[in-house]
């Protein structure tokens, strides 16, 4: 049964399309600067994919925001970028780069299509998962061509269905310890992908940074990165599995000239810190084995830290901008009162 009447946009709804447009923001004027540098021309075209979807959802949340007399976000500009600025990553780095932000971008229109009722809002979060699903298979697809991919680890298919006998399969400490499953694996492999194109990518942040406060928290972030690659690979090695590749030599200047603002690259941080704490979520409950459990939670609370202290810093800078807010009521009801 149809409704003729405008339903008026949830909270839900309105967080949803504030994130996307700080996301799209920002992953516009990167793309846009990566294709200023970019030589591959196969490499070109998926960056260009990737711009045109991100501004394609820009014009999108201002049309709905201007429809429902709705602030649209600042989010980040063409102040926040140098267009100029020498090259700061390679070109096998920026495919990469692009592939890994489709990954976050079909997580997130997954998670929030559920969550929200207007028929225009999921309609944009289906388009949104729809390019993503699309651009991050022509961005593998690119990558295994050049030989830049790297693919999970290889384990031998079950040829029986096994059922769980003892408690030692959650065994991780004491006594003799069962092999990863196969969604162990994937956690972990996938953990040290996203943490391997984190640390390149802070690496280059840090060595262009203007303010040494934003310097000392993008040295931090890259250290902590290193930290948690070097942990995920060692538990694959114990079961003389392979890791993901590093990206540390792709970064290709020493130059200290930044193509991006502090302001953008900080919040790039915290929100690659945020999908961080989030992976590390879901590899929780897909790791019964206690020892690899209890180091995703040792090293959730390392990157909450971090996520608190970055937008501490952002506060500080006048950067951070204050997703919409519900009324305060008790304010409302004291100022009527007065």
């Amino acid at each position: 049964m149809k409704t003729n009447h405008h339903s008026p946009l949830t909270a839900s709804e309105i967080g949803t399309l504030w994130g996307f447009y700080q996301k799209n923001s920002l992953l516009t004027r990167v793309t846009g600067y990566f294709m200023e540098k970019v030589e591959d021309v196969d490499i070109r075209e998926v960056l260009q994919l990737v711009k045109k979807e991100g501004q394609e959802a820009l014009t999108m949340i201002e049309d709905i925001c201007q429809s429902e007399q709705m602030a649209i976000p600042v989010g980040f500009t063409d102040e926040d970028v140098t267009p100029s600025a020498p090259r700061l990553f390679s070109d096998a780095f920026m495919l990469e780069y692009a592939r890994q932000l489709e990954v976050a971008s079909i997580a997130a229109a997954g998670a929030a299509i559920p969550n929200v009722t207007r028929s225009d809002i999921t309609n944009f979060l289906q388009t949104a998962l729809q390019l993503g699903m699309r651009h991050h298979d022509i961005a593998k697809e690119t990558l295994m061509e050049k030989g830049l991919y790297s693919r999970p680890p290889v384990i031998p298919a079950p040829k029986q269905v096994d059922f769980v006998e003892k408690q030692n399969f959650m065994r991780g400490f004491l006594g003799e310890k069962r092999p990863l499953s196969a969604v162990e694996i994937t956690h972990l492999f996938m953990n040290m992908q996203t943490n391997a194109l984190g640390k390149a990518l802070m690496m280059g942040f840090a060595q262009v940074a203007k303010d040494a406060k934003v310097t000392k928290y993008l040295v931090r972030g890259k250290e902590i990165a290193h930290k948690h690659v070097e942990v995920f690979r060692s538990h694959l090695a114990e079961e003389d599995l392979p890791g993901s590749r590093t990206w540390d030599d792709h970064v290709m200047t020493s130059s200290t000239e930044s193509p991006f603002s502090d302001k953008l690259m900080t919040f790039h941080t915290t929100a690659l810190v945020d999908i961080g704490i989030g992976n590390y979520g879901l590899s929780t409950a897909g790791s019964p084995r206690r020892d690899i459990g209890l180091t995703y939670a040792r090293l959730m609370a390392e990157v909450a830290a971090m996520a608190e202290d970055g937008a501490e810093l952002m506060i500080k800078n006048a950067w951070l901008e204050q997703p919409p807010p519900a009324p305060n009521r008790k304010a409302l009801e004291k100022g009527r009162g007065g």
